[in-house]
């Protein structure tokens, strides 16, 4: 691993448990910074229950959670968003009576300055603020190919079209680390491919493209994906950790990976 490489996200001997079922046993890996991490394992195997921790709906029993050294373990969700920490879900999670524009700028609320007595009269720096705020979204927008339906209700979208919206709204808190859980899950293979080369072009940044829009332009340099599309994971990811009945069981390259004895079973038990 590159030297230039430092921990962004570092998880140790984690424990999760729900009354007797262990979802997670002593977990410990480093997130690092400047890479795509996927995290991989048949059903079951404790890969949302482990972005539920880092981000903090769910409260591991015993371990530590640190991000740049600053323990957030037992963070609230609210919090962890403040910090950086944006996700998207396996179950889309949207506004589903607002349209896609208002959903996308909801997000923004934990960057607004403002108080609710200015923002309520809508005037001067109230007023100013709201404009930038949707600079953005409207980069975003057009970033993700939404233009078209920028001011459709999102109940009404197509599936495909929602998780684009779920990507936009994680995008909109400007996170320093994205966590996307099945980010492609039920999506036809053009679809997958469209959401494939958003995620690249988000974790390389844009430059010039939208010189305003910060998010856009540097990227953001730490992402961890959830995925069961094993193509798609050895085509984006750096670095593979696979989970099994809550274990980490393997860790590596994707070559070292692709042919590890151990993963190949835990996919064959769940294939059985």
């Amino acid at each position: 691993m590159s030297s230039t490489k430092q921990i962004k996200l570092k998880i140790e001997n984690l424990y999760l448990s729900f009354g007797g079922v262990k979802s997670l046993i002593d977990i410990s890996m480093d997130i690092m910074d400047k890479e795509i991490l996927a995290i991989i394992g048949p059903n079951g195997a404790g890969k949302t229950c482990l972005l539920n921790c880092i981000n903090g709906f769910y409260k591991p029993q015993k371990g530590e959670i640190y991000y740049h050294e600053q323990r957030i373990t037992r963070i609230r969700p609210d919090k962890a968003a403040k910090l950086g920490l944006a996700r998207t879900f396996q179950n889309i999670e949207l506004f589903t009576g607002l349209n896609t524009l208002d959903n996308i700028m909801a997000a923004r609320h934990v960057l607004m300055k403002q108080n609710i007595l200015s923002s309520a009269l809508y005037f001067g720096w109230a007023h100013k603020e709201e404009i930038n705020h949707r600079k953005t979204i409207e980069d975003i927008i057009d970033f993700l190919e939404i233009e078209p339906i920028r001011k459709k209700v999102v109940g009404m979208l197509p599936y495909g079209m929602r998780k684009r919206v779920e990507l936009g709204r994680a995008l909109a808190l400007e996170p320093k680390v994205l966590l996307l859980d099945e980010p492609m899950a039920g999506m036809n293979l053009e679809e997958k491919e469209d959401i494939a080369r958003f995620i690249v072009d988000i974790f390389e940044g844009q430059g010039e493209t939208y010189p305003e829009t910060p998010i856009l332009r540097d990227g953001i340099s730490c992402i961890v994906l959830v995925e069961h599309d094993m193509g798609v994971v050895m085509d984006l990811a750096d670095r593979i950790i696979v989970l099994d009945f809550g274990r980490i069981i393997a860790e590596g390259t994707p070559e070292e990976i692709r042919s590890n004895p151990d993963v190949i079973a835990a996919y064959l038990g769940e294939e059985k």
